[in-house]
């Protein structure tokens, strides 16, 4: 479980530095935003990928 998170978190701290600079104060909480909308979207998109494969 903790590969699953460590993973996510360094894509969301990829895609975080993409837009706000590694030194600022609010980077962790940014990078943490981003991890809980990866994490929806990927359910999201699971949720959908078992409607579809259902029909």
């Amino acid at each position: 479980m903790s590969v699953i998170f460590r993973i996510l978190f360094i894509v969301a701290g990829a895609i975080t530095a993409l837009f706000v600079a590694r030194d600022a104060l609010n980077f962790t909480i940014i990078q943490t935003f981003v991890a809980v909308l990866l994490v929806t979207a990927i359910v999201g998109v699971g949720s959908f990928w078992s409607q579809r494969r259902k029909t």
